[in-house]
């Protein structure tokens, strides 16, 4: 297994509830898991995140929902519509619905489709599908940044 330079470990209230959100909802595949540990080891296509349920290790401060204040994971992913349609099956809320997000970068413009949801300890994740990459000098396109899809 060839493992990314970084990898969120993200601390849950219970590592049960977390497994059926990422691997039965959205589709995580789960890599490892040490039970004794409560701790597993999943990855969505070259996205790997590791779950531990609190046990006090790596805990910096008081816990309280929603974990992860202030910070999102995105989450790049093919088909982020499929993923939507999952969470609303299984009756989940969804923080931001489908939307459209324009961003410059250097001479580039990329279109990506994107939904925010939260996990069930609040962890703030982005998926996010790319549309289109232009270079910006060749593209008049929209110039809103956002925009929510019908």
């Amino acid at each position: 297994m060839k493992y990314n330079a970084v990898i969120p470990e993200l601390t849950v209230s219970d590592l049960e509830s977390s497994k059926f959100f990422y691997l039965d909802v959205i589709g995580f595949k789960l890599d490892y898991q040490r039970e004794e540990d409560k701790f597993i080891f999943i990855s969505f296509d070259e996205a790997q995140l590791m779950l531990e349920e609190s046990s006090g290790n790596w805990v910096t401060g008081k816990l309280s929902y929603p974990f992860g204040r202030g910070i999102n994971l995105q989450i790049t992913v093919g088909d982020v519509a499929k993923i939507a349609q999952k969470i609303k099956t299984n009756k989940l809320p969804i923080y931001k619905d489908l939307f459209e997000s324009r961003y410059e970068n250097n001479e580039e413009i990329i279109l990506q489709k994107e939904l925010l949801v939260q996990d069930p300890d609040g962890y703030l994740l982005r998926f996010s599908e790319l549309i289109n990459s232009t270079d910006q000098d060749s593209s008049d396109e929209s110039r809103s940044m956002s925009k929510q899809i019908a």
